[in-house]
């Protein structure tokens, strides 16, 4: 394996990760390896959010020194690589289906949104991480296949495929910061809907007349409809 931190980043990349070889019988402790990194990162931002992932923290989970970790990983960035293609290998990908391709993009950008949602605020090391882990790329080449399969022209297709990751990191985002100002600012600094509807309904209407009367409507959505809803738009105005 190179000795060079960046050359050995780069060989992960390149091939499948080795099984490592069994530990001697002498051995007391749990060798460190990428997967134990990585697992000890998701139970930081699992516990504690994203915000709190440093390498102090992984290293204090893992009952080992800085100098330990920076034998597997180049620097804390190295860990939003590991972090989001381990998200991705929860992904399943279709067979793509030219009848259903639609379909079938909805659901990979679902699964998507709800393992980034299990981890609060962990979609925005998707948004600052380059793809470059074999199981980011993975999804990647799922869904490039899904879109050319809809018969979508390939730069069309690239294109798409950076929108809907975006829209899908982003939107997660949002959620999460939502449910943080909920734990920590306490029910009243994140508005119901209908303590949403009840405040636009009572602006002056001389002033704001569309938001007065529409505010039923400013308001609509449960659940995922508004993130269903913008897929919607993005793969139905793609050309074919």
């Amino acid at each position: 394996m190179p000795s060079d931190p960046g050359q050995h980043r780069a060989a992960r990349h390149a091939q499948p990760p080795t099984v490592p070889a069994a530990a001697s019988p002498r051995r007391t402790r749990t060798p460190l390896t990428l997967d134990r990194i990585t697992d000890a990162a998701l139970q930081v931002c699992a516990t504690e959010g994203y915000d709190a992932l440093t390498i102090r923290r992984v290293t204090a989970i893992l009952g080992t020194g800085p100098s330990s970790l920076y034998t597997h990983i180049v620097n804390r960035s190295d860990l939003d690589d590991l972090i989001i293609g381990r998200l991705c290998a929860q992904i399943v990908l279709p067979e793509p289906d030219p009848a259903a391709w639609r379909e079938q993009i909805r659901d990979v950008c679902a699964q998507l949104r709800d393992q980034y949602l299990k981890y609060p605020g962990v979609s925005r090391a998707a948004l600052a991480t380059v793809p470059t882990h074999l199981e980011t790329l993975r999804v990647g080449e799922g869904m490039l296949a899904i879109l050319l399969a809809g018969g979508i022209d390939p730069r069309t297709a690239a294109w798409a495929m950076d929108a809907l990751s975006l829209y899908v990191a982003g939107y997660a985002m949002e959620r999460s910061l939502v449910e943080q100002r909920r734990s920590t600012q306490g029910e009243d600094w994140v508005l119901s809907q209908e303590e949403l509807v009840r405040r636009f309904s009572a602006l002056p209407p001389d002033r704001f007349p569309h938001t007065a009367r529409h505010a039923t409507a400013l308001a609509a959505g449960t659940g995922h409809d508004r993130f269903d809803f913008t897929l919607g738009l993005i793969l139905d105005g793609l050309p074919r």
